[in-house]
């Protein structure tokens, strides 16, 4: 499953863009996480700072 980033704590750093090796992660007012191109790696949730991103269900 895919990780995703909750809109509710995201806060739109970028932190969790510049760490993932897929480029699965795109910008916005809340940053988003394409499942297509998400590998489970977690570099992203290890990196974010607000704890905004947890595995997919």
């Amino acid at each position: 499953m895919a990780y995703k980033i909750s809109a509710d704590t995201c806060v739109a750093c970028g932190t969790c863009m510049g760490e993932c090796p897929t480029g699965a992660i795109s910008e916005g007012d809340v940053y988003s996480i394409d499942p297509n191109v998400c590998v489970d790696c977690g570099t992203c949730a290890d990196a974010c700072p607000m704890g905004a991103i947890a595995p997919g269900e």
